[in-house]
């Protein structure tokens, strides 16, 4: 039996990136994968490249805003009436601009804010009480920014700063119910999230991509980029078994770029 045959694991966000890669983990780990994403051709590409090992996965996928709370309060009715029950909910969806503070927007500040911790307490929300009879695992897309501030991104990293806090202070309300929650904290991930962000620095900084893409490999001591798959590998670990007794942890995938 596979480790999570049988559970059931929403993961927003999943449309590319990170949480594909999480998508694709959970199926390979035999739970059935809910895939929600603004962008709903992106979630069904990502079913799409599911495998259902073990022939009885019902994956899906759905649109979802995390930033709307009527939109969250139907996607979850629906995983009730169709699924009746959550296992695990992998609090994936998240965004960045980049600017030096006294060049935000207040439409940038709240942009970042709205996606990254209102969606993310929205959908929490929404999905502990299909959790609270069983006990699940919740897991949050937090990020090194979180523990090792970018002054480019200080709208951004004040946003991971107050995932972290949410992180831990959800833990201490759920462990009652055997809830735990916890989160990773990705370093210079490869995502198109990142293809984005090294144009912005290097227009800021007045250096090439290219030239940023190298500072972030020689500043993380394994010597290469975070890629999703190391990220999916670790919440595949917070879902199993072994982690049972883990929660309000925030895991650095960094390979040590958070050191230093």
């Amino acid at each position: 039996m596979l480790q999570n045959e049988g559970q059931i694991a929403l993961i927003t966000g999943a449309g590319g990136g990170i949480g594909r890669a999480i998508a694709q983990k959970l199926d390979a780990l035999g739970a059935t994968v809910i895939v929600a994403d603004l962008n709903l051709a992106g979630a069904e590409e990502t079913v799409s490249m599911l495998k259902n090992p073990t022939g009885n996965q019902k994956h899906a996928a759905v649109q979802l805003d995390v930033t709307k709370k009527a939109n969250v309060g139907e996607v979850m009715a629906w995983v009730k009436d169709t699924y009746g029950r959550l296992d695990i909910l992998m609090n994936n969806a998240g965004v960045s601009t980049m600017h030096h503070l006294v060049d935000l927007t207040e439409e940038e500040w709240d942009f970042n804010f709205n996606v990254n911790v209102k969606g993310m307490f929205l959908v929490t929300q929404a999905a502990a009480p299909l959790m609270k009879a069983h006990g699940g695992r919740i897991v949050n897309t937090c990020s090194m920014a979180a523990v090792k501030p970018d002054p480019t991104l200080p709208h951004y990293t004040a946003s991971k700063f107050a995932v972290l806090g949410l992180t831990k202070a959800a833990a201490l309300e759920f462990a009652a119910d055997n809830i735990t929650v916890n989160c990773v904290c990705p370093g210079y991930v490869k995502t198109s999230m990142q293809a984005r962000e090294i144009v912005w620095e290097g227009e800021m900084r007045g250096i090439t991509p290219e030239q940023v893409l190298a500072g972030y490999v020689e500043r993380t001591p394994l010597g290469r980029l975070c890629y999703p798959e190391d990220v999916a590998d670790v919440v595949g670990f917070l879902v199993s078994p072994e982690a049972k007794f883990l929660t309000g942890e925030a895991i650095n995938v960094a390979g040590g770029a958070n050191l230093v």
